[in-house]
């Protein structure tokens, strides 16, 4: 039912949990003793190649820094806790813009909610009471799997607009896998469509996926909705994609998952104005980005 907090790169194993004889790790362990945090992973216009926003991934970091993948602690937890770390995530992405403008840019981020949340959490009320009062700041997008969508298509409807007023868009994740129809399309109020990593893969070779993302990309024209490529790894299937006039791209070509200090190093080096001392040397993850921000 949660899919989409699940995550799509294999992190640091870490090795048996202290707390736990068994080395198993639970969610509700995970929130206890907040160890949850946001990695972030560019997303980027394919057009320009520039960096346009940022999607805040869940991740547990034991104090030892042992960096511990959803796959370990979300698999078992209950509705409740699901909840509470969509809760979390939601905060914190909210306090994270505000250290992104800090530096002199308003990344648009989102992060992945489960379809119950939109109405078992105040998430108008976070909104109003937590959002950066920048005037610079894009709002917040959440994302739901479109097989959670489809059956709570009501739930999404009825808070959609509540949420729109608040700058905050609903984005429908792994599109594609769930197979919808046109005519339910048409009831969903989404404002983009992720493309399901799937159909992306290889798509400039494979003439099958090929065909389904240009069709969900003409889907997303006609609706007037944003389409977003996941896991793009290749120059080949970026230049396929752009072809094709999708809007956005993530992927291991351009940056992978990251810390949020690397996330904000790599905006600090770029966006702060004046020279970078010769002693003090890009960051990876400032190297994958440079480019990415350069005239953002």
């Amino acid at each position: 039912m949660f899919e989409g907090l699940r995550t799509v790169i294999a992190a640091k194993p870490a090795g048996p949990d202290p707390g736990s004889a068994d080395g198993k790790i639970t969610l509700r362990e995970v929130l206890r003793r907040n160890w949850d945090e946001l990695w972030y992973q560019p997303k980027i216009d394919l057009r320009s190649k520039r960096l346009v926003g940022a999607e805040g991934l869940v991740r547990a970091r034991r104090p030892d820094g042992a960096i511990i993948p959803p796959a370990r602690f979300l698999p078992g937890a209950t509705e409740d806790e699901m909840l509470a770390l969509t809760e979390r995530v939601i905060l914190a992405a909210l306090r994270d813009f505000e250290d992104c403008a800090a530096l002199g840019t308003s990344v648009k981020l989102s992060v992945n909610v489960p379809v119950s949340a939109l109405v078992k959490l105040p998430i108008a009320q976070i909104l109003r009471e937590e959002r950066p009062r920048s005037p610079t700041w894009p709002g917040l997008i959440l994302e739901v799997t479109e097989d959670e969508a489809l059956d709570d298509l009501e739930i999404a409807n009825d808070v959609a607009d509540e949420l729109r007023e608040l700058d905050c868009a609903l984005s429908l994740d792994d599109f594609g896998a769930g197979f919808s129809s046109l005519a339910r399309l048409r009831q969903l109020p989404f404002g983009e469509l992720k493309i399901d990593r799937s159909f992306v893969t290889n798509c400039h070779a494979d003439r099958v996926n090929a065909g389904l993302c240009e069709t969900i990309v003409e889907l997303g024209k006609r609706f007037g909705l944003k389409t977003v490529a996941e896991g793009i790894e290749t120059m080949h299937v970026s230049h396929k994609l752009q072809g094709l006039g999708c809007d956005f791209g993530q992927g291991y070509l351009f940056a992978r998952p990251m810390p949020k200090t690397d996330f904000l190093g790599a905006l600090g080096q770029r966006m702060i104005g004046g020279p970078r001392p010769a002693t003090q040397p890009l960051s990876a993850p400032a190297k994958l980005l440079r480019g990415l921000f350069a005239g953002a």
